[in-house]
């Protein structure tokens, strides 16, 4: 038990102090939408030289930026369509970033999970009977509509029952639509004069219809499954 705790302790200080540097030592600014555009042709001539290291390191990156959900995943993912292209900039940015989520998932049910579960147990036993029945389709749901903070969805969907495996591949697939459209807009970063540029009316129907698709697919799926029932 003691051996347990102490390795919780150590993962939680571990992330106390990434997350501590990043604010003391400013390292927002290089995550900037303003930094980007100054040095996007320095970074754009060492990912001509240097493809795959480039390619790896920012791989990384983003997976820890996620993982810790330090507030530099927007300029990140713009920097992925601005350096690689849409195509190679969706594949990187789209497994990346369900990476880093699903470590961040991981470390919620490893930190908090036992912890919580003791002390509302009755209250989670609903939510995960919901979880077993519906809750890839709200993860889904969740995924394609940016109205919650996707550090929130993974820190609470890892104190419930859902396995890693659904978790991860509905994460991407719920992701991905999203994934498209930031890494266009960072192809076009010259363009930008900062974030509230993204939310051109164009982006903003492109999210309403992300919004409207998985109840659209419910839907259809319940009329399918009515009629094979109705057969």
């Amino acid at each position: 038990m003691q051996t347990a705790t102490m390795k919780r302790l150590s993962i939680i200080s571990v992330i106390i102090v990434l997350v501590a540097c990043y604010f003391l030592f400013d390292l927002g600014q290089f995550f900037s939408l303003e930094y980007l555009k100054e040095s996007r042709e320095k970074f754009q001539g060492l990912y001509d030289k240097h493809t795959f290291v480039v390619l790896g390191a920012y791989f990384l990156l983003y997976v820890v930026v996620t993982a810790l959900a330090l507030p530099a995943a927007t300029v990140i993912t713009l920097a992925g369509g601005a350096l690689f292209g849409l195509v190679t900039g969706v594949v990187v940015v789209s497994f990346a970033s369900t990476i880093g989520a699903s470590v961040a998932f991981l470390m919620s049910r490893y930190l908090l999970r036992g912890w919580v579960q003791s002390r509302f147990s009755d209250k989670l036993a609903k939510v995960n009977d919901g979880i077993e029945k519906d809750g890839a389709f709200y993860l889904f749901t969740l995924r394609l509509i940016p109205v919650f903070p996707f550090f929130v969805i993974n820190t609470v969907i890892g104190l419930t029952s859902m396995h890693l495996k659904t978790y991860y591949w509905v994460s991407q697939l719920g992701m991905f639509p999203a994934t498209v459209v930031y890494v266009n807009a960072g192809k076009e970063l010259g363009e930008l004069e900062s974030l509230s540029g993204l939310l051109s009316p164009s982006l903003i129907i492109s999210f309403a219809i992300l919004g409207v698709f998985p109840l659209v697919v419910k839907k259809v799926l319940g009329w399918f499954q009515s009629r094979r029932s109705n057969g």
